[in-house]
């Protein structure tokens, strides 16, 4: 991994770093962990998290319906970027016998397959901490077009997102300077990539999370959503 200094954006990659090492070396927000996908995005700022803090907690939910290409490629970005602490958190299997026994739930109700699978697992993994990190992006989709740097969420803890201001062009100049490695399925058009089931390639003109639950009226997997509506919290500056 290269320690080589980021000529662009000199300001986002400061500010962004800045706020990394207040969550994991000055301990700012108590014990704080990383949640990330390993999807078309994640590259970036799991290669920031690893300037700061290589030992930094990463979360990793598998989902138990997530394409090979995404196992692998966590594997392999996890080992070229250092990460000590990876750790793949799964729904309880008595859960998924209960309410998911075929495997068919995402068909006829994705918002509870996503809760069962995706929000249940986070809350119970995140226990122990005062707050997450996040990986999303005003740019992403209309739905997170006013999302701050630092939220208080509903639950009373802290969550960060620290590339809520990088645009499209940030990203893919700071992966090219530091040769990232891209997720395989973004070469086949799937700009936002989740459970196999339920992703699609993104079309031409259409935003990055076009292709997650198509042809429904759902844009979001439920770890950012309370009773129904997406949920952020106050933004929690100082």
């Amino acid at each position: 991994m290269s320690t080589a200094t980021m000529p662009a954006p000199p300001d986002r990659q400061a500010e962004t770093l800045d706020l990394l090492r207040q969550a994991f070396v000055e301990k700012k927000f108590g014990r704080i962990a990383a949640v990330s996908s390993f999807g078309a995005e994640s590259a970036v700022l799991l290669h920031l998290i690893a300037r700061v803090d290589r030992n930094a907690p990463v979360l990793f939910i598998d989902t138990g319906m997530l394409f090979a290409e995404t196992l692998a490629y966590r594997d392999d970005l996890a080992a070229r970027l250092g990460l000590e602490d990876v750790r793949t958190i799964r729904p309880a299997r008595a859960a998924v016998r209960r309410a998911d026994p075929w495997g068919r739930l995402h068909m006829t109700d994705p918002d509870a397959c996503c809760d069962l699978r995706k929000t249940q697992t986070l809350d119970a993994a995140l226990e122990g901490f005062d707050g997450w990190i996040t990986g999303r992006k005003r740019h992403q989709a209309a739905t997170r077009a006013d999302l701050d740097l630092i939220e208080q969420a509903a639950n009373g803890k802290t969550k960060l997102n620290p590339l809520a201001f990088w645009s499209p062009d940030d990203l893919a100049e700071y992966a090219d300077a530091f040769d990232l490695p891209q997720h395989p399925l973004v070469a086949h058009g799937y700009l936002s990539i989740g459970c196999a089931v339920c992703t699609s390639p993104v079309n031409e003109g259409e935003d990055a999370r076009a292709g997650r639950w198509r042809g429904r009226d759902k844009t979001e997997c439920g770890i950012h959503i309370v009773d129904g509506a997406i949920v952020r919290g106050a933004p929690a500056h100082g």
